[in-house]
């Protein structure tokens, strides 16, 4: 198993680095953002220990980047800073999981042993199906260029078919993960919302992308078809 250490102080480096090495794994070290990226970019490795704060480039952009680029090893996040928003950055960003400085070396060690055993599963900062796209952390979703305008249930139900495009999902499938217990299941709650959600995201585009499956549900298609669908960058008014 091979770990990279992303880590400036040389002293904490050289730690991580020996225990883990005791522990069994092969260990590099990078000790700067620009370096983290290459590596991580160039080397296969099961899991990353990255230090929030970092010459060149912090962890989360270095995070960011990686997830952008397709990297999708564990990433353990290390910082001295302890406060809500430092770790909410950090996890928004891609990273799996978080530990404040100081640390007991045993608790990083089962962390560590606990990402390698979830392995590199994809799971990007950003949802995008063609030129659809939404950020679950700012809250924002694009039709190419342009910024949508949805309300709160339309952002759920957006991220939802962007999570399993090309999958047809039924009302209680979606009744179940959009809204809660309480909704009516005969209710046409479902049906209402995905009107309006089309009303934003297709027509003003003049595209079909969010389609009706008779008798089963709603899915939204990997491509949009339409006049404009090669290139809409604005909509229609």
């Amino acid at each position: 198993m091979r770990v990279l250490v992303v880590e400036d102080e040389l002293r904490m480096a050289a730690l991580l680095k020996r225990g883990l090495e005791e522990d069994g794994y092969a260990v590099d070290v990078a000790s700067t953002g620009p370096d983290a990226v290459w590596q991580a970019g160039e080397f296969d490795y099961d899991t990353v220990l990255l230090d929030l704060m970092l010459p060149g480039m912090d962890g989360v952009e270095v995070c960011r980047r990686l997830r952008s680029a397709g990297r999708w090893m564990p990433v353990l996040m290390l910082t001295a800073r302890d406060a809500v928003e430092d770790r909410v950055r950090g996890l928004d960003a891609g990273a799996d999981d978080y530990l404040a400085k100081p640390f007991s070396f045993a608790e990083l060690s089962a962390r560590v042993r606990a990402l390698i055993r979830r392995g590199a599963v994809e799971r990007p900062a950003e949802l995008q199906v063609a030129d659809l796209r939404l950020d679950p952390a700012t809250r924002r979703a694009w039709r190419g260029a342009a910024e949508l305008d949805l309300s709160s249930k339309e952002f759920a139900l957006l991220e939802l078919f962007l999570r399993y495009p090309g999958q047809v999902l039924t009302r209680t499938r979606i009744l179940e993960h959009v809204w809660d217990f309480a909704y009516d299941g005969a209710s046409n709650v479902v049906d209402q919302y995905v009107l309006y959600l089309r009303r934003k995201i297709d027509r003003p585009f003049e595209v079909e992308q969010l389609e009706t499956v008779r008798g089963a549900g709603y899915r939204l298609r990997t491509a949009p078809t339409g006049p404009e669908s090669r290139d809409h960058q604005s909509p229609r008014v």
